[in-house]
């Protein structure tokens, strides 16, 4: 038989509320999530380690700052020089994967749960998760909304306020909700 878990893996619905597995492994998230948000400004390397306890890959430099959120950690990939500013959110119902040279300004979100539009299946708790990866050399601005799905190529600046529905390819400036590009990232 299928876990819920594995079905979360596939793309597929899941029971995310009452399967007893994933409420486990939430609630287990939720007191790192709040031991590491508890640290002491000064207790750099508890923060770190924390964190490399938390999500599944991360490379040695780092910054994760509190206040943040996840459902899972293990589905949390980071590369190398990744900076995370304060109240940032991340629903890794799915693998959420950063490449290297990635800034995150304060309150943003990276949800990859959704649910199904028609009622009768979303009250009975189902939802599906898809990834979302950031490539390299990429700054989001503050308070940006990556959705279910997402991929953003390397080298891109997403602005501030963006909620981003669709891919954004590499080398662009993307503003707007929805998050659309308005130019090309070149040399001058």
């Amino acid at each position: 038989m299928t876990t819920e878990k594995e079905k979360a893996a596939k793309g597929e619905l899941y029971d995310a509320n009452y399967d007893p597995q994933l409420i486990a492994e939430r609630d287990e998230c939720k007191m790192l999530c709040h031991e590491y948000n508890n640290t002491l400004p000064t207790e750099q390397e508890k923060r770190k380690a924390i964190i490399r306890k938390l999500f599944g890959k991360t490379k040695e430099n780092f910054c994760i700052e509190p206040i943040f959120f996840c459902d899972y950690g293990y589905n949390i990939e980071i590369g190398e020089n990744f900076y995370m500013n304060v109240n940032c959110v991340i629903l890794d119902g799915a693998k959420v994967t950063f490449g290297d040279n990635v800034f995150v300004a304060p309150g943003c979100g990276f949800y990859t749960a959704g649910h199904p539009i028609g009622a009768t299946l979303r009250n009975k708790g189902l939802e599906y998760a898809k990834p979302i990866t950031i490539g390299n050399n990429v700054w989001i601005g503050a308070q940006v909304c990556v959705l279910p799905g997402v991929t953003i190529g390397d080298n891109c600046v997403i602005g501030a306020g963006s909620v981003v529905t669709k891919d954004i390819p590499s080398n662009v400036v993307a503003v707007g909700n929805p998050c659309h590009v308005i130019r090309n990232i070149t040399e001058e």
